[in-house]
């Protein structure tokens, strides 16, 4: 058995984002309309920037991997029923699609857990394309991992800007 370099994963990881229609833009975009509410001066820049740090996380490189390889087996017909059915009829009450992107947000905290979860609901942006299962492509886990992308970089967005507003405030006091 071979070790697996991160920088191979993660290339891996760009690529199938990729080859699946995700653009690292429209997930910043779903970021973006997150988290500037509560960051009125928030640029897509930032959104960017957030959404290529947490793809350096292991923990959401191997939940796409997982969830890329199960979407592209059940487009060919690969995976054993009833597995097969569950996945490419994105069955309501399968489940697994959300447990394993929701898995991966979990480092980022509560905000990232309920921006996770009113994603998943609302299906906003590219998440709601994916959910629609155009062009006979299977995308069931495709539009739960993109919202938990998402919801991380929403949930390190948000951490940060904490972070600077308390520096700001202890340089005020110091000052």
């Amino acid at each position: 058995m071979r070790r697996v370099h991160s920088s191979e994963v993660k290339r891996t990881v760009m690529k199938s984002l990729e080859d699946r229609g995700v653009s690292i833009e429209a997930i910043a975009e779903i970021v973006h309309e997150m988290q500037s509410p509560y960051n009125p001066n928030l640029t897509m820049e930032q959104c960017v920037d957030s959404v290529l740090a947490v793809l350096n996380k292991r923990e959401l490189q191997h939940a796409i991997l997982v969830g890329v390889e199960l979407d592209r087996l059940a487009e060919q017909n690969i995976l054993s029923e009833p597995l097969l059915s569950l996945v490419k009829g994105d069955e309501g009450l399968f489940g697994c699609d959300e447990t394993l992107a929701l898995g991966s947000v979990l480092g980022y905290g509560s905000i990232a857990v309920t921006t996770f979860g009113h994603l998943d609901k609302h299906k906003i942006g590219l998440i709601r394309e994916l959910d629609t299962k155009k062009g006979g492509r299977v995308q069931t886990f495709m539009d739960d991992l993109v919202a938990s992308v998402a919801a991380a970089a929403s949930g390190r967005l948000a951490h940060r800007l904490r972070d600077e507003e308390e520096r700001a405030s202890a340089q005020q006091l110091d000052g």
